[in-house]
């Protein structure tokens, strides 16, 4: 065969950016104090009227909220921040899978943060200048809402505001409903029921957004509640047995509801005696699971009567859960 009866394809790199929200650089009140700055001027999470919005947060927020916040950093804090960590992990391990099963593109996978450090602007400029063509950007937001997919989005467009040859590039939007994920939080829960047995009523508590932005159009409730439903079928619970609630409210909005505090005073003083509490919405251990979740709300249901409260941690590294990564990354990596 000669040379000009030869095709040659050369393998294309491929880059897969692993995003989660951000967390501070240090459990200390000047790295929070950063973080929030960063975090809350975004436009796509806090909505109000921004020269409103700015004079309570310099006035309000930033002088007083960072040193309490430092504080439940430094309770969960071991070395780095745990979603940091579970981040590098959650990267090395799915590098490993497309290692192990090659296909057509070379991968690679890097880790990035809204907010924050890694910072996702730069991860992009990163895995461009090592010649990739095409960049799939996986949000670890399973459930869609503006406030946190849709602030990734924000950052990738303007990035690419700036550049003029462009990779082809792919965003996924959430995976709430796809059946590796709700075979992962399954088996989660069914792992940990075995070693520690099965609570009177499993909560399934999802990051709340405020209500006006659901009325507004965000479909974040929505597929909070599919989630939830898909896995109470998955784990053949009856509607007695499994509820959703929402938590994280910040500041005197209306939030959706029900509010999780709430919700566990109300079964504690209806006389529920155990409670076991997943958060499907977080694809890894942080804050919000780690330190609100798991310490202040069994303080919320042991204060209203409860007696057993349990924390289900995230998926994480969880080889389904990474499994699953790979599969939603898997169908636009063809041809």
């Amino acid at each position: 065969m000669s040379t000009s009866d030869a095709v040659v394809t050369a393998r294309r790199i491929t880059a897969v950016l692993l995003v989660n929200l951000g967390t501070p650089d240090a459990p200390t009140p000047p790295a929070v104090r950063r973080f929030l700055r960063e975090f809350l001027s975004d436009r796509r999470v806090i909505e109000i009227p921004r020269v409103l919005w700015q004079i309570l947060l310099c006035l309000v927020i930033l002088p007083f909220r960072p040193k309490r916040v430092a504080k439940a950093y430094a309770a969960i804090w071991r070395g780095d921040s745990p979603m940091r960590e579970i981040l590098l992990a959650q990267v090395r391990a799915l590098a490993v899978l497309f290692r192990s099963k090659p296909l057509s593109a070379d991968v690679i996978v890097k880790p990035a943060m809204t907010y924050g450090q890694p910072g996702l602007h730069a991860a992009l400029d990163e895995v461009t200048g090592l010649g990739t063509e095409r960049v799939i950007v996986l949000p670890l937001f399973p459930q869609y809402s503006a406030t946190s997919t849709g602030a990734v989005y924000d950052v990738v467009s303007r990035w690419m505001l700036t550049k003029r040859n462009l990779p082809e590039m792919t965003v996924i939007k959430d995976y709430y409903d796809h059946p590796r994920y709700i075979q992962a939080l399954a088996e989660s829960v069914r792992r940990y029921q075995a070693q520690h047995g099965v609570a009177e009523r499993l909560l399934m508590s999802f990051h709340g957004i405020p209500l006006p932005y659901a009325e507004r159009g965000d479909p974040y409730p929505e597929r909070c509640h599919a989630t939830a439903r898909l896995l109470a079928q998955a784990l053949g619970l009856s509607e007695s047995q499994w509820a959703i609630s929402f938590q994280s409210r910040f500041g005197r909005q209306e939030w959706v509801k029900p509010y999780t505090s709430q919700l566990l005073t109300e079964w504690g003083q209806a006389g529920v005696k155990s409670v076991q509490v997943i958060s499907p919405a977080f694809s890894a251990d942080c804050l919000e699971t780690l330190e609100e979740l798991a310490i202040e709300n069994r303080h919320v249901f042991t204060e209203a009567g409860g007696e057993a409260y349990a924390y289900i941690p995230a998926l994480n590294a969880d080889e389904l859960h990474i499994q699953m990564m790979r599969e939603l990354v898997e169908q636009y990596l063809v041809g």
